[in-house]
């Protein structure tokens, strides 16, 4: 959904919401039902800020070219500690 804007002469500016690309050349005013001409004005931008943008940036590389692996990636392993209810359960 696109929200376009139309001027009634009588009313005044007005916002509708409808499919992009089906918006026709006038539409009938809200309050008196007139036929307001479309407005054309400059789309609402909002600059989005540098590390936001490079995390969109790289989830798009990623859905179109995935990184591939070919084994897991070398670590340092951390040893796991047994649960401490182990210890009380009987033995064979």
């Amino acid at each position: 959904m696109a929200t376009y804007e139309y001027l009634c002469s009588r009313c005044g500016p007005f916002d509708v919401k409808l499919a992009i690309g089906t918006a026709p050349r006038t539409h009938g005013c809200p309050v008196c039902a007139a036929a307001a001409r479309r407005v054309y004005s400059s789309p609402g931008l909002t600059l989005t800020p540098d590390g936001v943008a490079a995390l969109h940036e790289r989830e798009e590389q990623a859905r179109e070219a995935p990184a591939v692996v070919s084994e897991v990636p070398a670590g340092k392993r951390v040893p796991r500690r047994p649960h401490p209810a182990l210890s009380q359960l009987p033995r064979p």
